[in-house]
């Protein structure tokens, strides 16, 4: 005897608000409570923020400020940003929790994956601009200027900083976001290559987004490591979908085609 078709959850449009409000919530109030030991060790966070420009400046140099509040502001902008990256594992628990009623049961058992590669990428994303793509960027900025004095201002370094490290660890969660919609049936694997040319014109029309620079050298970096994530994740959602690697399959096999005993 078959077992009757399994139902997924119905909600409604305000039940859905409702759910939304509340998955926020708790991730402001995660990012709340990460805050608390980020503000302590604010100034090594800082100093080890500040290490990408100062490697460029000549010794003695260091970052202006022309407001006197900018400092507080600043720390807080910097504790922030820790906070999230601290918390990161809490906060794609809520994106998990907002979109569970959707899933089926078996698609639910993958939250432990979810939230272990989901925050590896992230943080990966983050290492990756701080380490590599914004120092090639600052290197070439202070290259086109190299007549004149700098004066960097702390606040417009960190934002610019802020920019790349997040909108990276963004674009690092590429492959959790094409395993997850191949996972759901919203997509295929065929059909994320087939259509591999618009991810190339969306992924490098981000990256021109949140790169600092307009030549193409730094555009590559930013853009070349999410298409190899993408790509990356095309190849583990047909690693993991057999249903719909045999879906496929009947669909690429002609009509009245039998195959050979």
């Amino acid at each position: 005897m078959s077992l009757p078709p399994e139902d997924l959850e119905r909600m409604s449009l305000l039940d859905h608000l409702e759910e939304l409000r509340s998955r926020l919530v708790w991730a402001l109030l995660t990012v709340a409570i990460a805050f608390a030991p980020c503000w302590y060790f604010v100034d090594r966070i800082f100093d080890f923020l500040q290490q990408p420009i100062l490697a460029e400046l000549e010794p003695g140099q260091r970052l202006v400020y022309t407001g006197i509040a900018d400092p507080l502001f600043l720390y807080i902008k910097v504790a922030a940003l820790a906070a999230v990256f601290l918390s990161a594992p809490f906060l794609l628990f809520q994106v998990w929790r907002f979109v569970a009623p959707g899933l089926y049961r078996r698609e639910k058992l993958f939250v432990l994956p979810f939230l272990i590669f989901g925050t590896l990428f992230f943080v990966g994303g983050g290492a990756f601009a701080y380490y590599i793509a914004f120092p090639k960027a600052v290197d070439f900025l202070l290259g086109m200027a190299a007549q004149f004095q700098p004066m960097i201002e702390v606040d417009r370094y960190f934002g610019f900083l802020m920019t790349i490290i997040l909108g990276m660890g963004l674009m690092f969660e590429l492959p959790i976001l094409v395993v997850a919609l191949s996972a759901m049936g919203v997509v295929t694997p065929r059909f994320l290559l087939r259509n591999f040319r618009w991810a190339v014109l969306i992924v490098f029309t981000v990256s021109a987004i949140i790169t600092p620079t307009p030549d193409i050298l730094n555009l590559s970096l930013f853009a070349v490591p999410a298409l190899v994530l993408y790509l990356l994740g095309i190849g583990v959602a047909w690693f993991v979908s057999p249903r719909q690697r045999a879906e496929e399959a009947d669909e690429s096999t002609p009509t009245g085609y039998t195959p050979a005993p």
